[in-house]
């Protein structure tokens, strides 16, 4: 009986009923309407505390063969692991130079095919329950607006939405760029919009004048790549700009591991992306760090 008066003497008490208790301390957006296995992958791809990701991709093997800074995996890609919130890259490299117990989100390159001797982008996608038995955070597709391919590289990227909404895995749509495609805001905003319209949670694009308009037409995150290799400092000014130009973060591979300093570098582009630094900061980072 006395456990029941004192239940009856608190029942006035405000246990804060009504209030809505917050489940995260970061938004991105696009995740509303998700289950609980893809907004947890999204949140091991993007830091919690800033909603941005540096990603190091090194998935450049499965079409480019041993590409420079590449060619010894083990001894070019597994020192920067530490640095980055998250890895793309192929199953082949994941599994033979990524340990089990580095704690990395997986952006997995789920798509795959032609190669760089014939044209690019007639490509197929893997077996989903291979990404689920390498714990993939992300199913990075390629999709070729414009393109040749264009129709069967957007048919990849829904059948790779269909099995992520199916296992809770996000996907993540890839815009290649042609020999004959502008590289603009208007081509962008298409290939990211149209992405996301398909089922891609993440779209991975590239930075150009008008990127703005691209990040607000897209209603998913947008990372930007990398692409080509750029001065330090350049490289670091193209992160600056992007994030502040609304990117959810940066997928950088050439601008790493073919750095003079691969390692300060991972590191200087971490500090502009997460803390803030101007590239100018970033750079004197790098320098001190190398």
């Amino acid at each position: 009986m006395a456990d029941m008066d004192g239940i009856l003497e608190n029942k006035d008490k405000d246990y804060g009923i009504g209030t809505p208790v917050a489940t995260n301390n970061y938004h991105l957006k696009g995740l509303e309407g998700t289950d609980w296995g893809i907004r947890d992958r999204m949140s091991r791809i993007f830091r919690p505390s800033t909603g941005k990701t540096v990603m190091l991709a090194f998935d450049h093997g499965y079409i480019m063969g041993p590409t420079s800074g590449l060619e010894r995996l083990d001894l070019g890609i597994a020192p920067l692991i530490k640095y980055a919130d998250s890895l793309m890259c192929t199953r082949g490299s994941l599994r033979s130079v990524v340990p089990a117990n580095s704690n990395k989100a997986i952006c997995l390159r789920y798509s795959a095919g032609s190669t760089i001797l014939t044209e690019l982008n007639n490509e197929c996608v893997i077996d989903p329950i291979d990404a689920v038995r390498l714990n993939a955070s992300a199913l990075a597709v390629m999709i070729s607006a414009g393109g040749t391919y264009e129709a069967l590289t957007i048919k990849n990227l829904v059948k790779a939405a269909d099995y992520g909404y199916k296992y809770g895995i996000p996907t993540m749509g890839v815009t290649a760029v042609g020999t004959q495609m502008a590289r603009d805001s208007k081509y962008f905003g298409l290939a990211s919009r149209v992405a996301a319209e398909n089922g891609a949670n993440i779209v991975k694009t590239y930075y150009c004048d008008g990127f703005a308009k691209v990040v607000n037409a897209c209603p998913v995150p947008i990372v930007i790549a990398g692409g080509k290799k750029l001065p330090e400092l350049e490289a670091l000014e193209l992160c600056y700009v992007a994030i502040n130009e609304g990117a959810a973060g940066v997928d950088m591979g050439r601008n790493v591991f073919q750095s003079e300093a691969p390692e300060a570098m991972i590191q200087a582009v971490s500090a502009v992306v997460h803390e803030g630094l101007s590239a100018k900061q970033g750079y004197e980072m790098f320098l001190d760090l190398k």
